[in-house]
């Protein structure tokens, strides 16, 4: 694959619109940063994704990534510190009193770096221990880190075959049990759990929540201003971060 550094620049005002385009393009994780004359937003990809970044924004820049560029990258990749958690790459060491969720992030989809995930594992740790399910579980990170936690049994859903296959490069990693599946969750036949995981979309939830039956719904992938309702449920918690939001919902009985 030809690394190439494919940026956009934004003005302040579209900037949380501009963050979530980026976050649907890139999952894995994107650099931003002030250039006086709006905000630049940055992936690290390959010639499909500067065509998924110009088809979105219009005007990119792009520029080869040679040498070097594997340490830029891996500096790019931080391990998260959320309460026991640590959430890190394979080439750091965690610390000895954390409960460690090593992450490759070779093809990425979810690293513990973006505001969202970190917002699901800070609500994740609030919960009392029980069968959960994430749907479009991505790298496998929340899924891992709610083994970790105690939650069983675990399944794990996505529809993207590359997504699952380094979540179960991730689980072998960590060795801890979970079920992952390949499906879309809209179609697929889903079980009933204690706590569903969506770190997808606002629109996605009241979607998947009519499909099962669940105790609590954890949700995420979407801006502070978006406030996703589900039939049946009420939220009782949000957390911000960045501009960005995380709800727990439960049933309104």
């Amino acid at each position: 694959m030809s690394l190439r550094r494919v940026a956009a620049v934004v003005a302040e005002e579209r900037l949380e619109i501009a963050r979530a385009q980026m976050l649907e393009l890139f999952p894995e994780g994107f650099e931003e940063s002030d250039t006086g004359n709006g905000v630049e937003l940055a992936a690290y990809t390959d010639a499909g994704g500067e065509e998924r970044l110009w088809a979105a924004f219009g005007t990119v820049s792009a520029e080869a990534v040679s040498v070097g560029w594997d340490e830029r990258w891996r500096a790019f990749h931080r391990p998260v510190r959320v309460g026991p958690l640590w959430v890190g790459p394979p080439w750091e060491r965690p610390p000895r009193d954390a409960k460690p969720v090593v992450i490759d992030p070779g093809r990425a989809f979810g690293t513990g770096g973006h505001p969202t995930t970190r917002l699901c594992l800070q609500l994740l740790l609030e919960l009392e221990p029980g069968s959960l399910l994430d749907v479009g579980c991505g790298s496998g990170v929340l899924a891992i880190a709610a083994s970790r936690l105690g939650f069983s049994p675990v399944v794990a859903f996505d529809h993207d075959p590359a997504a699952l296959e380094a979540a179960g490069r991730n689980v072998l990693a960590n060795d801890v049990s979970v079920d992952l599946r390949r499906g879309d969750a809209l179609e697929e036949a889903l079980p009933d759990t204690d706590v569903l995981v969506a770190n997808v979309s606002s629109a996605f939830v009241p979607q998947v929540a009519g499909r099962l039956r669940a105790r609590s719904l954890l949700v995420s992938g979407y801006l502070e201003s978006e406030r996703p309702a589900a039939v049946g449920y009420e939220p009782i918690r949000r957390l911000t971060e960045d501009g960005w939001a995380a709800d727990l919902l439960r049933p309104d009985e």
